[in-house]
This record gives structure tokens, sequence and C-alpha cells, in this order.
């Protein structure tokens, strides 16, 4: 391996862990240095970013966003208010800020790498071309009466179209409102409605991982419920024979030629809503994040150079879907609003083979690389073999989603990135945006496990759960929030502004509160322990327990249903369901197999349970709350750890319950 990177042990009570810097092999083959020149530089930077906010906002805002009409007042509101806004009067584009720009100034630089399902499928797209591609569909869009403000809702594969669809919708002053492509009917439809989009873009098929997905099909059956969308703009992806509504369903080869290839940008203001994201909420209904546009592209900008340390003529490859935030955040804006060159990847990383991200990688030349740890688990097991030697462009491994165990970022760092590339393992969330706890490549020392420290203008606490205190120094574990707003932070949930303040702003008021445990070590890093409320995190994607337990209860037989997450070592968490069926249902394999299929009819395959378990009655204290606690203890195998069980409504359940999960185990 040659000379061994730094690493300087820090041997303390209770944590001996190594810290790595960053490795010399990459500022070694780097095209210039890292943007900031030292970690003293990053504490300089932060310290001005909490304390004189306005001023380190307003300065780069001007630096990393074009406006077509610049800002009086950097930020207004507070987070007891809810009512932050920031950059006010400025106006702005962001296809402007994404495309226009860089295709002025190189129209034949590439902005997308299409890497296909099938490997030979792919093909290149330049920022000329994406200019006049957005523009067609601008036009396309206003023809079917799509105006400022609107809302449009996408329902689309990771095919360069998906880009171009978040870009003409944001050309035009319109709301896009992804729906992730392996979502059921039932989801897209409640997201439609929610939304009040009135056009949907979706394909005629979808091709992932060599299998089919009848995208067109779904949509079809989604908008038997929702009679207000007029239009449906349909991308022709495999040349499948489908059905198409006269009047309302077009396809997009077919408008796109009728219009030319420039629509002026619509200014809009600062805090004109961008887009809506749909994550799961505690209370199963979902809810529609909504992100503006000026705060939201900075926060973008801002960590895609310094987090990534994104330079002129890097090629970015993040794995994760547009459905999602981080497709949104690293697939689609950071990149494009850099000028540099984006992956979208159709496939998944085990077809046709466990190369297909390192031959990406190889083959393109790809300088940072950024996927969840449930990718890297299914890789690392799948062997050393398949992992490529000339992957050496490499500077930058990103993980997101989910907290990365220590081996894992050791393989990553020794294996992938030949202790050659900085690993960045991000935290962040839909509702922050962007990454809020992170390292910056290049300049940030690391530790197996740990988010490391906050990103500009993020003030975390540690707070105590019980006294709602913030608890200060280090050395401390408790629940994290922020202090104070930043520009990327969700302004709202879509009609629903006081579920907005419940959920984030009122448990701590005047702080964020993340929903996450957290402790700050010895150093003051941060290490993340994972949801404190009823959310699963499966593979990166979160999903409400409550949301799954409503799918099963549709089932006519269960009459109950409760959903815990259990630890997994490919998908990091998996969902376990525990139901009580009605009188004379008749309990067999067969059953229980059509309990997985009702949740991934109801919300697509991977929220499916990976395990079923029929009991007499679920744990329940006297007011009749399902103690999903003690069925976590239970698959934990901690059923001594249980506690105080006498205030349930019938603790002999309890028992009955242990032998059924070790049944089940067993099998």
């Amino acid at each position: 391996m040659g000379e061994q990177s730094p690493k300087a042990p820090v041997v303390a009570e209770a944590h001996a862990v190594d810290t790595f810097h960053p490795p010399q092999k990459m500022l070694d083959k780097h095209p210039s240095k890292p943007h900031l020149s030292s970690l003293e530089e990053y504490q300089k930077l932060y310290k001005e970013s909490i304390t004189e906010p306005k001023k380190f906002w307003g300065r780069l805002a001007r630096e990393l966003l074009t406006w077509s009409k610049d800002f009086q007042t950097v930020h207004s509101g507070s987070l007891a208010g809810g009512d932050n806004a920031w950059f006010l009067e400025g106006e702005l584009n962001a296809s402007y800020n994404c495309v226009d720009r860089h295709a002025f100034k190189d129209p034949n630089k590439v902005a997308i790498i299409y890497e296909a399902d099938e490997p030979s499928d792919g093909r290149n797209v330049t920022y000329g071309e994406l200019l006049r591609d957005v523009s067609k569909l601008a036009h396309v869009l206003t023809q079917m009466g799509v105006r400022k403000g609107d809302t449009v809702a996408i329902y689309l594969p990771m095919i360069p179209e998906a880009i171009v669809a978040l870009l003409a919708c944001s050309r035009i002053g319109a709301v896009h409102s992804v729906v992730f492509a392996g979502f059921s009917a039932d989801s897209l439809r409640d997201r439609v409605i929610d939304g009040g989009s009135k056009v949907v873009i979706t394909t005629d098929e979808g091709k992932r991982g060599g299998k089919l997905i009848g995208t067109k099909k779904i949509v079809d059956e989604a908008l038997k419920q929702c009679p207000d969308v007029g239009h449906v703009l349909v991308y022709k992806r495999t040349g499948a024979d489908i059905p198409m509504t006269e009047g309302r369903d077009f396809w997009w080869h077919e408008e796109v030629e009728k219009w030319p290839s420039y629509y002026p940008p619509v200014a809009v203001n600062s805090e004109d809503p961008l887009f809506l994201l749909y994550t799961s909420g505690s209370t199963g209904k979902p809810k529609g994040v909504m992100h503006t546009t000026g705060g939201y592209l900075l926060g973008a900008a801002t960590t895609g150079k310094y987090v990534f340390d994104i330079h002129d003529g890097d090629r970015y490859f993040c794995g994760g879907d547009v459905g999602w935030i981080t497709g949104h955040t690293y697939v689609v804006y950071a990149p494009l609003l850099l000028g540099v060159s984006t992956v979208v990847f159709e496939g998944t990383p085990a077809y046709p083979n466990f190369s297909r991200y390192w031959d990406i990688i190889e083959q393109h030349k790809v300088t940072q690389f950024y996927v969840a740890p449930t990718a890297l688990r299914l890789l690392k097991r799948a062997g050393n073999q398949h992992v490529r030697n000339e992957m050496k462009h490499l500077r930058v491994l990103g993980s997101v989603g989910e907290p990365i165990a220590a081996e894992i970022w050791k393989w990553y760092f020794e294996v992938v990135g030949k202790e050659e590339a900085h690993i960045v393992d991000t935290y962040w969330q839909t509702e922050t945006g962007s990454n809020v706890i992170t390292p910056l490549a290049g300049v940030t020392p690391t530790k197996p496990g740990s988010a490391s420290l906050p990103f500009f203008g993020i003030e975390p606490a540690i707070v105590d759960p019980v006294s709602g205190e913030e608890i200060h120094g280090n050395d401390v574990e408790g629940v994290l929030a922020f202090k104070q707003p930043w520009p990327s932070m969700a302004r709202t949930v879509w009609g629903a502004h006081k579920r907005y303040m419940d959920t984030y702003l009122n448990v701590y008021k005047g702080y964020y509160f993340t929903g996450d445990g957290a402790g700050r070590d010895h150093e003051g890093f941060y290490w993340i322990r994972g949801r404190v409320d009823d959310v699963v995190n499966v593979s990166g994607h979160r999903l409400s327990t409550a949301e799954i337990e409503a799918a099963l209860i549709e089932h006519a037989s269960i009459a109950e249903a409760a959903v815990v997450g259990v630890a997994d070592e490919l998908t990091g968490q998996a969902v376990n369901a525990f139901v009580s069926i009605k009188n004379g249902a008749e309990v067999d394999d067969a059953l229980r197999k059509d309990f997985i299929l009702q949740v991934r009819r109801s919300i697509g395959p991977f929220a499916a349970p990976k395990a079923v378990f029929v009991v007499p009655d679920l744990p329940k204290t006297r007011s009749g709350k399902i103690m999903r606690r003690i069925l976590r203890k239970i698959l934990a195998g901690e059923e001594d750890q249980l506690g105080d069980i006498s205030t349930l409504s019938d603790p002999s359940v309890v028992e009955k319950i242990i032998t059924i999960v070790h049944e089940g185990k067993k099998k």
C-alpha cells in the first residue's frame, strides 16, 4: 500500500478512536489545493458564520449565486417564530444558476454523464444541450397551463430527463414535487393530491437492475383518484406498448419538437418555493417539506464547494436517487450550481455485477463519490476482487443516510480509496436541505463513525430529553438540536405549518429539533446515534412506523399492527411487524406473505417488512398506547432489560411474544 497516511491515535478513557488526517496522497494528486488551507481557517470562518451570520451568508450568496436583483436583507425571523427568510428582496432563477451561466461560458462542457442501467446505453449531455432541453420542456409545461407557483409531480427513474424536468419547472417558477419511482400508486396519489399538482411527468417504463418497472401503469392507477390532473407527459424510455389517455397523456418527444430551444428564465423571489419533497412523518401522513429558492441553492453550492472540495473540471458521482433529498441536492443542484459534471446512474450497484460503481468511477475518472452505507455493506460483502485498481482520480469518498460503522469506513478508506481519498461522513436531513454536520474534504481530521464537526452556520446543541435543557461541555449524550437558523432549512410543511412548528420548532422552543440522538466527544466531535422517535432508517431512507402500520391495518385480517426497526447487517435497519389478527383468520405462510404484499402495494417494495410476527395481542399501556420499545428489546434479544412490565394492560402477553419471536427466528 506504500507509505501509511498520517494517523494520530487519540488515547482517552472510554474511546480509543483513531483520528485520520486528510491523506497526503489526496493532497498530492489535487488539481490545485483544497478551498480552505487548514482546520484553523475552517474554525475562523465557522466562528464568523455563528457570530456574524448575516455578513457571512451575505458574502457567500453574492459569491456563489447569480442574482437578477440584489438583496438588501440577509435574514429575518427566528426559530421560535418559525418565520425564517433569507436574502429577502433578492430575485434569481435556479435553472439560470445551474445551466445558463455555465453554458454561456463553455457550451461544450459536459453537464450530465448518464450511466444507463445497461452499461452500453449511456450518453453525455453538455451544458449547451441541457439549456436547449430545459428550455423546450419549459415551453411545453407553459403550454400545459403551468404557471409560476404551480406544482408539477415528477415520477421518473434516474435518467437525464429527470434533471431536465426539475430545471424546466424552476425555469418557469413552478414548484417541482418529485416522487421516488419506487413508490406505489397509492403513495403517488396522496402526494399528487396533497401538493395540488395539475401535471405529472413520467416514463412509459423504468429500467433498474435489469428489471422493468411499469411507471406509466402506476401513474394511471394513481390518477384514477386525482381528478385535478389535466396533463401527463410521458418520456419514451423503453418503447413499451402502453395505453395513452387522449387529451390527457402526451409524448415528451412529440411535444418538445414544437418549441424553440430558448426560454427566458422567470425571476422569482429568494423566498419563493423551489420544491416540495415528501418525507415520512410519525403520524403516518407524509409531510410535504417545502424548500425555497435562494437559501436552498446557497446550501447546495456551499456544501458542494467546501464539503466535497469541488473544483472546476471535477466529475462528481452521487449514487442517490432524485426521488430523495440526496438526489436533489447532490445529483442535481450542488454539482450543476458549481458548473461541474454530475453522474446520473439509472441502475443498481450489483447489476450487471458488483463492479458497476467502480467501473463507472474508473471509466469517467470520477473525482468525488457519494453513497449510502447500505451499498457499501453490500459491496464489502461481495468481496474485494470486484474493486477496480484504476480509480486514481478519486479524492473524496462520501457517506450519506445513516451513520457508517467503523469497519465499513475503514474498508471504504483502504480498499476503495487506497488510502488516497478523504472520507466525508455527512449528517443531514430532508429538512436541513444540505449537509449540517460533516468533515470538509482535505481539511477536517476524521474519526471512523463520527460525522465530525458542524458546517458553517450550524450551531449544534445536545439537549437533555427529559428537562429540555441544553447540556454544555464535551463528553455528553442527548438529543441533537440546532440553535440558529441557516439558509437551506425547510420553511414549512406544505399546507400544514402548525405541523411543521410542532415537529421541529416547538419541541424545544428556540431550537430546531432533529429527532436524532447524538453524543459530543471529548474533542467536540459529533456522533449520531439514530432516531429518537418512531422512524425506521432502511438503506438510508426514513420510513415512518405509523405509515407502515396504517398500510398493514388496511388488510382485512389484521386487527392491530406495530412496526419497529431492527438492526440489519445489510440495510442498517429492517422493518419487523407484529400483528394481531381478527377472529377466524387462518394463520399460515401464505397469509404472512399477503401482509408483506399489502405494504408493497400501499407504500412500495422498499418499505416491506422483513419479518411479520402474528401475536395474540400487542403490549399496551392501560391507556392503550402500544409499547414498541418492548418489541424492540425482544427482537434485540434483550428480554432481561424490559423494565417494569406490570403497568401493561396484560403483562402475560410479553412472554407469549418472546416465544413467538424465538420460534420465528429458528425458521
